[in-house]
């Protein structure tokens, strides 16, 4: 993120927080702190925080960018087998790069699911020689233009909000305001029904049927129980 990014950050962060103290250096602050970072994933993050407290501090946005970073990796599915030529170090390097594309969002959920090898789409572009070890890495990031993105996302529950927490397309559903691993039943139930074709429930009406059976039950309970009674 460069320091006009920074900025305009700050300025989302105003308008979502607008009780929250900005100051003169806060834009050169934040942007030391965010510079390893884009400003889609923050701006994404300041968007899950806001909707759970009135101000914003950056140890909160940053916890949240790594969160959906790791969600995208594990997502991912990496599977590198490495070429037999590359040394040790070079493997170490070409990972990294395909985990960090994996975080980036650039791959796609489940598309890293073969290795790569020597030969398939690793050749060095011109000008990626820099070293021993930053030449591999080069080359997958390359390789990694080549590969299929995964475009249908109809099959990934994060990929929609959730009406049980108001989880945000590709944040997490929580509970208690901590992170779940796993999604809620009917974001997941929102998924299978849209991939299917299917219109969403009403689950507010199916939960007001189920409450308004319950209640019909438990009158003709209490009314046989009130006749048994009279004829005891």
């Amino acid at each position: 993120m460069t320091q006009d990014e920074a900025i305009l950050l700050l300025e989302y962060v105003a308008a979502a927080c607008p009780a929250q103290r900005i100051g003169e250096f806060t834009p050169d602050v934040w942007g030391e702190l965010f510079a390893p970072y884009s400003l889609d994933d923050a701006r994404a993050a300041v968007l899950v925080i806001a909707r759970q407290q009135p101000f914003i501090a950056p140890a909160d946005v940053i916890a949240e960018i790594k969160a959906r970073r790791e969600e995208r990796i594990e997502l991912a599915h990496i599977v590198y087998n490495g070429d037999p030529v590359e040394t040790g170090a070079e493997s170490a390097a070409a990972r990294r790069a395909l985990i960090k594309a994996a975080g980036d969002g650039l791959t796609g959920p489940s598309s890293i699911g073969r290795s790569l090898g020597a030969g398939d789409h690793l050749a060095l572009p011109p000008g990626a020689d820099h070293g021993p070890y930053e030449g591999r890495a080069a080359a997958v990031r390359a390789a990694i233009g080549t590969m299929p993105l995964s475009g249908d996302r109809s099959s990934d529950p994060r990929a929609r909000a959730c009406r049980r927490c108001g989880a945000a397309p590709g944040s997490s559903c929580t509970t208690g305001g901590r992170r779940r691993r796993d999604v809620h039943p009917v974001r997941l139930e929102d998924t299978q029904r849209a991939a299917a074709g299917l219109p969403l429930l009403d689950h507010d009406q199916a939960e007001a049927r189920i409450k308004a059976a319950s209640a019909a039950a438990l009158a003709v309970r209490d009314e046989d129980q009130e006749q048994e009674a009279k004829a005891s």
